[in-house]
């Protein structure tokens, strides 16, 4: 058992040493206990994670393609642009402290975590991988619905990030402008689910930094019409009527519930008004 928790410590002092080694000297992580270095490779990685997806993808929406998926009037000034990446920076630290916990409780052998594919196979791996993301989903959907159905949770908490409710006022990078403990809140189904089902370690730790890519993503006001994915279009419903579509990945669990309000419905809508 001692050696089957050491892989997962090699892999994450690899990771450290891709990232760290590459941007600072290393005498200045080297010496920093292993959980504060996964903290600092986690802040670097995600905080260059959140600027590198949120600039490329504001400037092929709103300058190489500016007119294209969305009107001129709809496009967020960059105060607002601003703004975001502020709340979003004050709260990194905090939000890379669930990934470094998730990677402790792994290494110390609490989860069901394991290093290799190899040793279960393709096949279980991909139901396993199906299996945590329809928990994650499930989880993410009532954690988000609650944040709005308990008052003190919705104004304490995730008031902060629904003051974007315009189309002009949403960007991708208010993916992650976020109360801290809103956002680690609705990260956390990806942690307990490593209580519950076996899961390759490696494809945890991608799947947690694909959430800021995936959020950036909702956040752009482009319905791309992909169902049954949860794209921008019904996020920004979410935003403007504030009862509807609190799904994450898919709509299913906004279907199964009563809260799904397609974009197809609300442009229908609009056109009878």
């Amino acid at each position: 058992m001692e050696n089957y928790k050491h892989l997962f410590v090699e892999e994450t002092t690899l990771y450290n040493r891709i990232v760290l080694g590459a941007l600072l000297p290393e005498r200045l992580w080297a010496p920093l206990p292993h959980c504060v270095q996964g903290w600092l490779r986690n802040y670097i990685a995600g905080t260059l994670l959140y600027f590198i997806s949120g600039f490329l993808w504001c400037f092929y929406i709103y300058y190489l393609k500016r007119n294209v998926f969305i009107p001129k009037e709809a496009i967020p000034t960059k105060k607002a642009m601003l703004l975001q990446i502020i709340v979003a920076m004050k709260a990194m630290p905090w939000y890379v402290v669930l990934p470094t916990f998730s990677e402790y409780m792994v290494e110390n052998g609490w989860t069901r975590c394991f290093p290799s594919i190899s040793s279960i196979g393709w096949i279980d791996y991909v139901w396993n991988v199906i299996g945590y993301l329809v928990f994650v989903e499930f989880g993410i959907y009532w954690m988000h619905r609650e944040l709005h159905d308990i008052k003190p949770l919705y104004k304490y908490l995730h008031a902060t990030h629904h003051i974007y409710n315009k189309q002009n006022t949403l960007s991708p990078f208010a993916g992650l402008a976020f109360h801290p403990l809103d956002g680690i809140l609705q990260a956390v189904p990806h942690v307990i689910a490593l209580f519950l089902v076996p899961m390759h370690f490696t494809t945890h730790v991608a799947l947690l930094f694909i959430e800021a890519i995936w959020t950036a993503n909702i956040h752009d006001c482009i319905h791309a019409k992909m169902w049954p994915v949860m794209g921008a279009g019904y996020h920004t419903i979410h935003h403007t009527t504030y009862r509807h579509n609190y799904g994450h990945y898919t709509v299913w669990m906004d279907w199964m519930f009563g809260t799904l309000r397609d974009p197809v419905d609300d442009d229908d809508d609009a056109k009878k008004i």
